[in-house]
């Protein structure tokens, strides 16, 4: 039986915007200045998307430096807000997709790993601040992390619709999978991996970004308006 599409929940990082290398460049700044270590861009590739206590755990991990975790990632965040200021913009489609499930009478969540100032700091640069969101889960809010399904649990949870009616939209496999952990449909977005890996996910859908959205996104649950087509 088709279930009726009532929500859309998205990942920010690598769907909303591209914070990947500012973050990334704070990082490897915290670690020089903090630390004295010089660590690589690519040092952290396996933890985008895990939240920034990985993010940086990870990376300190390998070059066996023992962070004072509260202190460095408030050096990280406050240079990551220095860094996006006027730079940090919405990745293609966002803003249109965003007006035209509003339009569609939709709910609306952004469900991240990342800690609550980043969530903050990147909707407000991007034009859309959290209170364009019917709900907002961060990484902070949840113990369990990605591929784990909590945070998508959380935002069904707070948005009132079943994980069975909501579409997620993701980059990344490890959200992915927990978009499909958590029973939801899972649009994946080619934005930081191929789409052989996302389908290789479990991915239903897949686009390049928001402004090329398969119309079957909108239709397949029963989201369409009568007599309208999606796109």
């Amino acid at each position: 039986m088709q279930q009726k599409l009532q929500a859309i929940v998205f990942d920010m990082d690598g769907v909303l915007c591209d914070s990947e290398p500012f973050i990334c460049e704070a990082a490897v700044q915290m670690f020089k200045e903090q630390h004295g270590i010089v660590v690589r861009h690519e040092d952290f590739v396996p933890f985008v998307g895990t939240g920034e206590n990985r993010y940086l755990g990870g990376v300190a991990e390998r070059y066996g430096v023992r962070l004072d975790l509260e202190a460095d990632k408030k050096f990280t965040y406050d240079r990551y807000l220095q860094l996006i200021r006027g730079r940090l913009k919405p990745l293609g489609g966002v803003l249109a997709f965003v007006m035209d499930a509003r339009r569609r009478g939709l709910k609306l969540a952004v469900a991240t790993s990342a800690d609550l100032v980043k969530l903050q700091g990147n909707l407000r640069e991007i034009g859309l601040p959290a209170v364009s969101f019917d709900a907002t889960v961060n990484g902070l809010e949840v113990v369990r992390k990605k591929p784990a399904p909590d945070i998508f649990l959380e935002a069904c949870r707070r948005l009132d619709v079943a994980p069975a009616r909501a579409v997620v939209v993701e980059d990344a496999p490890s959200g992915v999978w927990a978009a499909k952990a958590a029973g939801c449909a899972c649009l994946g977005l080619t934005t930081s991996f191929a789409e052989a890996v996302l389908r290789e996910s479990g991915a239903d859908w897949i686009a390049p970004d928001l402004s090329e959205v398969p119309a079957a996104v909108w239709c397949e649950r029963g989201g369409c308006p009568s007599g309208s087509a999606a796109g």
